[in-house]
């Protein structure tokens, strides 16, 4: 088995709440050759409060807005390192092109494209892909556009060599973006890409996705990927496994409603044992999503019952306050959040939730970062489902 393991950084708060999700519903109404697991740690970056506690910065990528060399002949598994900045985004590096350029992308199971920036759409950032420098970079002379819930991008797609650690992919199509102007606070950012690992089905390219292009090449151990969101720590992608060393209970598994999303059948959401809702039957895991997100006059309710006051679209209850567990029922099971799970940022005596509520015209739930930070979450691609344990904390990602 290959195992790698390298630093990936998170985006910036000013990209808060952006997501590929809500645009997508609207439209909707090795060998790493042979078979491997890679392994992606993610690290985190944090910004102090004048009270000293650390603050969250909000993303929302995929689930939220939208509604080279030659393969190794071994399957594998490959771990990435993941860095975190704010809590709020997850990201690691990848290499492009043939000699390889390194890229830092956000790993978001809420979008399905790969899309990379140019010279111009870096705007000056120092990480960027350059397609002339590249032996085995083809342009396809087809545009690219995606929207965002902070902006959108845009470019032309093209195809070249795409490497994650040992797994190698020739060919692979992706977007290489030259407008990035659109995107709130892009130039604060540490990432310069997204790597969607979403379904075929939702994806703007007409080729293969590089999950499936992963699993199709053979390179993959199993054709999975676990999630590991360290809290205030690095955390760590595997592609073709998971770590069990970050893994504290069995797996839950639940089917995927549909293969757009990795969405599941929500039974019902139980605020302690005095107030249930069950009117919204879906559920996106999406590592692209800072926050958990609901219909508006459901997270309404439940804010009014856990006490919350509304400051500028934000939640805050005080921190003296005793509130029963979050928990979100499916699968047979209860994935529960404690009040130290939900708060992102303390002001005075008031915590800030961990909580957004969303319109998107589609009544379903996303549970992003804050959900994945509790629970480790192993996305089997072959088998179409989901599987859910606690996980382990502790950082042993070097």
């Amino acid at each position: 088995k290959h195992r790698l393991s390298f630093s990936l950084p998170i985006a910036s708060p000013a990209m808060a709440m952006l997501s590929t999700l809500a645009f997508a519903v609207a439209t909707l109404s090795t060998s790493a050759a042979a078979g491997g697991l890679l392994r992606v740690p993610i690290s985190k970056l944090h910004v102090q409060t004048v009270d000293g506690q650390s603050r969250g910065a909000q993303v929302m990528l995929g689930a939220a807005a939208q509604l080279g060399m030659a393969p190794h002949t071994a399957r594998t598994t490959q771990d990435v390192l993941l860095k975190n900045q704010y809590n709020s985004v997850y990201y690691g590096e990848i290499n492009v092109g043939t000699p390889g350029q390194p890229v830092t992308v956000i790993f978001d199971t809420g979008s399905s494209d790969l899309w990379v920036a140019d010279a111009r759409g870096a705007q000056g950032k120092g990480l960027y892909f350059d397609g002339d420098s590249s032996t085995t970079h083809h342009s396809l002379h087809e545009p690219f556009h995606i929207r965002y819930g902070s902006g959108d991008v845009s470019g032309m797609f093209c195809e070249d060599t795409v490497a994650i650690g040992q797994l190698m992919l020739p060919n692979l199509t992706f977007a290489l973006v030259s407008n990035t102007s659109g995107i709130n606070g892009w130039d604060g950012s540490p990432y310069n890409g997204i790597l969607g690992l979403g379904f075929d089905s939702i994806a703007k390219s007409s080729g293969q996705t590089l999950m499936s292009a992963l699993v199709a090449s053979g390179q993959l151990e199993r054709p999975v990927f676990g999630f590991y969101l360290g809290d205030n720590s690095p955390g760590e992608l595997v592609f073709g496994g998971v770590d069990p060393a970050h893994v504290a209970s069995d797996f839950t598994w639940v089917n995927v409603m549909l293969q757009t999303w990795w969405a599941v059948g929500l039974d019902s959401i139980k605020l302690g044992d005095v107030f249930t809702l069950s009117a919204t039957r879906m559920a996106i895991v999406d590592s692209g999503t800072s926050l958990l997100a609901g219909p508006k006059h459901e997270v309404d309710a439940l804010m009014a019952m856990m006490g919350a006051e509304v400051i500028q679209g934000r939640y805050l209850v005080s921190c003296a306050a005793r509130l029963p567990d979050l928990a979100f029922n499916f699968g047979g099971k209860a994935f529960a959040l404690s009040m130290e799970d939900l708060v992102i940022h303390k002001v005075g005596g008031f915590c800030i939730l961990a909580i957004q509520a969303i319109d998107i015209g589609m009544p379903l739930w996303i549970l992003g970062d804050v959900f994945m930070r509790k629970y480790y979450v192993q996305f089997d691609w072959g088998q179409k489902r989901l599987g859910f344990a606690l996980a382990a904390s502790g950082n042993n990602l070097v």
